[in-house]
């Protein structure tokens, strides 16, 4: 199970180019080095020049520290450039270990700082692991089709979620999304930042 943007034999997405171009500009915006970028986001300052070389694979949660170190939403990362619908994203941000399964952040909307809205689509035994979000932040999930398994940490607890069902949670704990049903799952995720 991968959390990173894309696998390592997959071809180069146009969002990798997107962070690298984002990351290298909005840091050069907050004139800040990549050392100090580093220490600011406890990323290290190897994977910080190969994610804006456009060389490495990246997982969300870096992904989020680097948002966070530099005052940006993780949105603002990922979307591309030339893009100037800021609600309107639809970028690939993870591919699952299994063809088939991905995320897409498809948009964002302000709330306290804002919201992403997220289609996922799992394969029959593919998982994705979110790890802890910061205090306040919250999940949602609507299920199109498919059974969701919903792993919570904090209480220990599992959800099955089916078509037409929602749940919403506290996401201040790591937790697991997973198809152990033997049919495709596609749902709606949204983050509350």
């Amino acid at each position: 199970m991968s959390t990173t943007m894309h696998k390592e034999n997959s071809p180069r997405p146009a969002v990798l180019q997107h962070v690298s171009q984002n990351v290298r500009r909005l840091r050069n915006c907050a004139d800040l080095s990549q050392t100090a970028l580093a220490e600011k986001s406890g990323v290290s300052r190897r994977m910080l020049v190969a994610i804006e070389a456009g060389e490495k694979n990246v997982s969300l949660a870096t992904l989020d520290r680097v948002a966070e170190a530099l005052e940006v939403a993780f949105s603002d990362l990922i979307q591309a450039p030339e893009n100037r619908d800021y609600s309107r994203i639809n970028e690939l941000a993870w591919a699952g270990t299994i063809s088939g399964s991905k995320a897409v952040l498809l948009a964002r909307a302000i709330a306290r700082r804002e919201v992403e809205l997220w289609e996922f689509c799992l394969e029959p035994g593919d998982a994705y692991v979110s790890e802890a979000d910061p205090d306040g932040w919250s999940e949602q999930v609507y299920i199109v089709e498919g059974y969701l398994t919903l792993r919570l940490s904090d209480p220990a607890a599992v959800q099955q979620i089916g078509p037409g069902e929602f749940f919403m949670f506290p996401s201040n704990q790591p937790h697991r999304y997973c198809n152990e049903a033997d049919v495709p799952l596609r749902f709606v995720r949204n983050v509350v930042l």
